[in-house]
């Protein structure tokens, strides 16, 4: 193992085990019923409408670069390919009879955790630069997810209603984050503190919601799962595979190609279970896969990281 993957392999394997330590404390809070049903799903909601919201503007504050601007729009159209490609797969792979356990397969192949996993290693490895392609990367996720992710998890074309979409907390929280990064809008720390204070929940709140299913789920069932591996498996190596070597095809290098192949590579995402919640569709199963995903991730992520480095 050369050094440059020696490096993510440590970097993407401490991000690893910190947010186990956060799962775990959620099983803990689970055990002792200090979480129950109710706690969990105003929990979900909090992360899903004000969180993540604060996140995506947090890393749009900065001063308008052209440079950071073409990049940026480069990201969001290579995000915007990947989760369409994923979907594809997801779509033409799964068919369980059981629409529960379907749509939590499907959602899972789909969305990564390119938040909590991927932002800390994009720092790591790319620095700032990579952090702000990876909150692009981010936006997408979320218009996908709020969009197809929450007809997927619903079944309900009703949700896809134009005022839902456009008013949804990722599309507002995109525009205003546009909107201060293309005028370099000063926004006073009275604000922006605040923000970054939520966006800083980003990844203990999801964790422990994992965390509290998990103690109600039997663990050992995912690696008995033929369906969960076939899923883990091309959430962690197929589809970063695939997007490193589209982008490669397409020109597309240096930091963009890096950061997107981290997000793609990550596993799956804390909001397969909270949509699972949300949408009364199998959280057990989503936990499952998470956690899963998350173990292997370990091992894959590292390597593929590393492997696009040297590739380029």
């Amino acid at each position: 193992m050369d050094q440059q993957l020696f490096e993510n392999f440590i970097t993407v394997g401490t991000q690893v085990l910190e947010l186990f330590i956060l799962i775990a404390l959620g099983f803990l809070c689970g055990k002792v019923k200090m979480l129950n049903d109710k706690s969990v799903k105003s929990i979900t909601d909090i992360v899903l409408y004000i969180v993540c919201p604060c996140v995506i503007v947090k890393n749009f504050i900065r001063p308008f670069d052209g440079t950071m601007l073409s990049g940026l729009l480069v990201s969001a159209a290579a995000a915007m390919c990947i989760h369409i490609i994923s979907i594809v797969i997801a779509m033409l792979i799964f068919h369980d009879k059981k629409p529960e356990k379907n749509r939590v397969y499907r959602f899972a192949l789909i969305f990564s955790n390119c938040g909590y996993m991927s932002l800390p290693m994009q720092q790591a490895i790319l620095g700032s630069d990579g952090v702000f392609f990876g909150a692009v990367y981010i936006v997408i996720f979320n218009v996908v997810m709020w969009t197809f992710g929450v007809w997927l998890s619903s079944g309900n074309k009703k949700d896809l209603s134009v005022g839902k979409i456009i008013l949804n907390p990722c599309i507002i929280s995109m525009v205003v984050g546009l909107v201060i990064f293309l005028t370099s809008l000063p926004v006073p720390k009275l604000i922006e503190e605040p923000v970054g204070f939520m966006a800083n929940l980003n990844t203990p709140l999801p964790m422990m919601v994992i965390g509290y299913y998990l103690s109600k789920a039997k663990i050992l069932d995912a690696f008995r799962d033929g369906k969960g591996f076939i899923c883990v498996l091309f959430r962690l190596i197929a589809i970063p595979l695939l997007a490193f070597g589209g982008m490669m095809l397409c020109g597309i290098s240096d930091t963009v190609l890096i950061t997107c192949v981290i997000a793609a590579s990550a596993p799956a995402a804390a909001a397969t279970t909270m949509f699972a919640a949300k949408f009364d569709n199998d959280a057990e199963l989503s936990v499952n896969l998470v956690t899963l995903s998350t173990l292997l991730s370990v091992l894959t992520m590292p390597l593929i990281v590393g492997f696009a480095q040297t590739a380029a």
